[in-house]
Formats: structure tokens, C-alpha cells, sequence
């Protein structure tokens, strides 16, 4: 495995950290990640995040648990053990809701988890990079990768300090 160079720049103000991605996005350099101990809002869109499709995903898995939920029950009580219940037809919508609405969930939560995991490459046996252990105290950290941008460390690590920046560390991971 290749260890990578990066710069980390450790900020202590979010409304500093917005501006700062701003204006090092505005000059062209690549951040691979912002790390921050709560949600800031605005961080996505000055990344340039686009919408999660996970949505979209959770639909599908839901169709798939109703068209499941609905077939398997069709095809256990219409045709391969068909039964007369309390004096109803073998095939009765009404009593297959719950059981539908129940495996809808089920598909769309364990679909969503799933492709969750698989989309953020979160494996059992990968560790994730701490770039800065104080990101989860009360530091926002900037992680930008020296090899995915045309500038140098040095003028990298003066933009970051130039935008506010604490301090600027070099990382290998």
C-alpha cells in the first residue's frame, strides 16, 4: 500500500473553516477532506458535495421488499398451501399489509445500510486515517493531498495559514 503526503491545517472557528475552504477551492487546490467534532452547516455545499442518491436507493429496496413481501405471500397462500382462514379467499390484500409493510422496511433499511457501507468503502478490516485526534474534541481539521494538486507544500501551507489556519502539520498515511 502507497502512503500518501498531506497537508492538515487545524482550524478553531468554523465560520473561519467555511471561509477558508472557499477560498482554497477558489484557487484551484484539491482538499480531500474537512473534518469537523459537529455538523457545519454549509461545509457540504463549499466542498462541493452534490445530493446523495441514497434516497433514490432506499425507494428501490423498498419496492423490492413490497414486491417480495407481496409475491411470497401470493404464491404460499394462493397456490402452494392455499387455506381458507376465518372464511376469507385464499388470496386476501387486506391481511398482507402488515407482513408488507414490515419487509418493506426491512429491505430498505438493510439496503441502505448496506450500500451505505459499500459507497463509503467501510470495511470490517479498514482503519480509518486520523489525520488529527483533537478533530473529534474541538478542532476542525483540513486534510489536502500534496499529490493530487499542480502547487507545492510551501505554498500550499502559506494559503492555509494565510486563511486562518492554527497550524499546519505534514501527515504520511
Amino acid at each position: 500500500m502507497d502512503t500518501k503526503n498531506y497537508l492538515v491545517g487545524i482550524f478553531n472557528d468554523e465560520d473561519v473553516l467555511l471561509q477558508a475552504v472557499s477560498n482554497i477551492r477558489g484557487k484551484g487546490i484539491k482538499i480531500e477532506e474537512v473534518y469537523s467534532p459537529f455538523p457545519v452547516h454549509g461545509l457540504d455545499e463549499a466542498l462541493g458535495y452534490k445530493r446523495s442518491r441514497l434516497p433514490i436507493a432506499a425507494f428501490l429496496f423498498g419496492m423490492t421488499g413490497t414486491c417480495t413481501a407481496l409475491l411470497m405471500q401470493f404464491w404460499m397462500l394462493g397456490f402452494d398451501w392455499p387455506m381458507i382462514i376465518g372464511g376469507k379467499n385464499h388470496v386476501s390484500l387486506p391481511p398482507f399489509i402488515p407482513v408488507t409493510f414490515e419487509m418493506t422496511v426491512l429491505f430498505a433499511a438493510f439496503g441502505m445500510v448496506g450500500t451505505f457501507l459499500i459507497v463509503s468503502d467501510m470495511k470490517p478490516y479498514r482503519w480509518p486515517k486520523p489525520f488529527d485526534l483533537r478533530s473529534t474534541d474541538d478542532k476542525h481539521v483540513m486534510a489536502i493531498d500534496l499529490g493530487a494538486n499542480h502547487l507545492g507544500k510551501e505554498e500550499i501551507s502559506s494559503i492555509l495559514k494565510s486563511t486562518g489556519a492554527e497550524e499546519v502539520n505534514e501527515k504520511n498515511l
